[in-house]
C-alpha cells in the first residue's frame, strides 16, 4: 500500500439505549496490520479524523488467532474475524460495524446471549455423571470421528446467525450454529442418548423449520464447517423422529 495513512469508518454506539453514529479515524499504516492492530492504534492515539479527542472505541478480543470467536464484527459489510482481516486485502475506506443481529453493548460490543441459549435449548454438551472417574470414553469409528472433528471446529463467533437472513428480531430461529452441533453431539457415542431429546427441541418454535435454505452461513464460516450439510442431515434426522414420537416407538429405524 503507497499511503501511509488508513481511514476506519467506525460506527460507534455509547449504550444499548443510545442511537448509533459514525466515526471517522485516519491511523498510521503498517505493513501486514489486521484489523485488530487498526483498532488498537485508535486507543493508543484516541483522536478522530477532525482531531477531537474520544473516548477509546471498545471492542472484544482475545487469542489473536481466529480461535475464541470473540472479535466477530462486520468489515467493509462482511461479518468476519477482525484478527484474521488484513488490512492490506481490503478495500479503502474501511468501514467497521457492530453485528446486527445481537444487541449492542457498547460500540463494536455486542451480546451473543440468543446464541448461547440456543445452545441450551439444544444441550449443546455431553452429559456425564462427573462424581466419580468413568474410565476412558468410548471410541468412535476414524471415518465418522473425522467429519465430526469438522463440526466441533466451531467457535460460536456468531457469523453465521449474522449472516443468515432468517436470524432476525422479528424472528425466533435459532440459527445454524446451534443446529450443527444438535449433530455434532448426536453424533458422539454417549451424546447420542439424548438424541431425541435435542432433535425434539429442533421441532420446536425456532427450530430446524426456521430454516430458508439461504445458504449463506456457510459462505461466511471462518472454520469452513459444513453447516448446510449439517442442516440437511438433520431434517431427515428430525422427520425420522416426528415418526417415532407419532407411534410411541424410542426404536432405531
Amino acid at each position: 500500500m503507497a499511503e501511509d495513512k488508513i481511514t476506519l469508518i467506525i460506527t460507534r454506539q455509547d449504550s444499548p439505549d443510545s442511537p448509533s453514529y459514525q466515526e471517522t479515524y485516519k491511523i498510521n499504516y503498517r505493513k501486514n496490520m489486521n484489523i485488530i492492530s487498526a483498532l488498537m492504534e485508535t486507543q493508543s492515539n484516541p483522536y478522530n479524523a477532525d482531531g477531537e479527542r474520544r473516548p477509546p472505541v471498545n471492542w472484544e478480543s482475545n487469542c489473536l488467532e481466529e480461535v475464541c470467536g470473540a472479535c466477530s464484527m462486520v468489515i467493509n459489510g462482511e461479518p468476519r474475524q477482525a484478527c484474521s482481516t488484513l488490512v492490506d486485502k481490503l478495500e479503502q475506506p474501511i468501514h467497521i460495524a457492530p453485528m446486527s443481529t445481537f444487541p449492542v453493548v457498547r460500540d463494536l460490543v455486542v451480546d451473543r446471549s440468543r446464541m448461547f441459549d440456543s445452545l441450551k435449548k439444544v444441550k449443546a454438551w455431553i452429559p456425564i455423571d462427573g462424581t466419580y472417574d468413568l474410565g476412558p470414553g468410548p471410541r468412535m469409528p476414524e471415518k465418522k470421528r473425522q467429519w465430526a472433528y469438522e463440526l466441533s471446529k466451531c467457535m460460536t463467533c456468531g457469523v453465521c446467525l449474522e449472516a443468515c437472513p432468517n436470524v432476525n428480531s422479528k424472528s425466533d430461529f435459532i440459527g445454524p450454529a446451534p443446529l450443527s452441533q444438535v449433530r455434532l453431539f448426536n453424533a458422539h457415542p454417549t451424546g447420542e442418548m439424548h438424541k431425541s431429546e435435542r432433535l425434539n427441541a429442533l421441532m420446536e418454535d425456532g427450530g430446524i423449520q426456521g430454516c430458508g435454505n439461504s445458504q449463506n452461513c456457510v459462505q461466511v464460516c471462518p472454520k469452513g464447517i459444513p453447516l448446510t450439510t449439517s442442516i440437511a442431515a438433520l431434517n431427515r434426522d428430525t422427520n425420522i423422529q416426528s415418526f417415532k414420537n407419532f407411534f410411541g416407538s424410542d426404536n432405531n429405524y
